[in-house]
């Protein structure tokens, strides 16, 4: 916990922007009966039942105080489909930066060994080197500043039905852009003293030694 507040309170650096991902799992769902149109004094309504259409995955990278994120929908959460995604954040989001700090939680793809899976060494080793990893601790999600951007997207853009991946990427593409337009920050306050203090049952008890 407190190397991800050590990393959330440095100053900000263009050349080794603090990245936080994360990715969720989403449910697509179709009507089942044609919704009724809105009229006036009356919103859209829409039948209570549902066509399951699949599930996808919907993956996040937001850098907090560059205000600026990325967003992309895959089929899949596999090894080689985060590797693709980390391969676009180094070569096509940040190209040019000296290191990407990383910040991401635990999940068993979230290795830089997957980078092997999807690449040759050569290339595998070259994208790794791009990155400085902090994993959130296990059962501190919470930690991760891509959760936040995640429920900002739930609350705005996942709100209602959405039946395919094509239609998911082009209301999230909307989605990042009018976002990153907006200049979108997220201010981090929690900070290791306030840690030390209010999850201080969670620090262990140092018992002094008698001399």
């Amino acid at each position: 916990m407190e190397d991800i507040l050590d990393v959330y309170e440095m100053p900000y650096n263009p050349l080794r922007p603090v990245v936080c991902m994360d990715e969720k799992p989403y449910q697509l769902h179709g009507e089942s009966r044609k919704p009724l149109p809105m009229r006036k004094g009356s919103e859209l309504k829409t039948d209570s039942e549902y066509v399951r259409k699949g599930t996808c995955s919907i993956f996040v990278f937001t850098e907090p105080l560059g205000a600026v994120r990325h967003v992309s929908v895959r089929d899949r959460r596999t090894a080689a489909d985060w590797a693709q995604e980390i391969k676009h954040l180094a070569d096509v989001c940040y190209p040019d930066v000296e290191k990407i700090i990383l910040v991401l939680d635990n999940l068993n793809t979230h290795t830089l060994g997957s980078l092997y899976k999807a690449f040759p060494a050569a290339e595998a080793r070259r994208i790794a080197k791009r990155f400085e990893i902090h994993f959130t601790p296990k059962h501190g999600s919470w930690l991760n500043i891509a959760e936040i951007e995640l429920n900002v997207i739930t609350k705005q853009c996942l709100n209602r039905r959405v039946e395919s991946t094509e239609k998911l990427s082009t209301e999230l593409v909307a989605w990042e852009s009018k976002r990153n337009t907006d200049i979108s920050k997220i201010n981090w306050h929690f900070t290791n003293d306030q840690a030390r203090i209010k999850l201080i049952s969670l620090y262990p008890k140092i018992i002094p030694l008698n001399t």
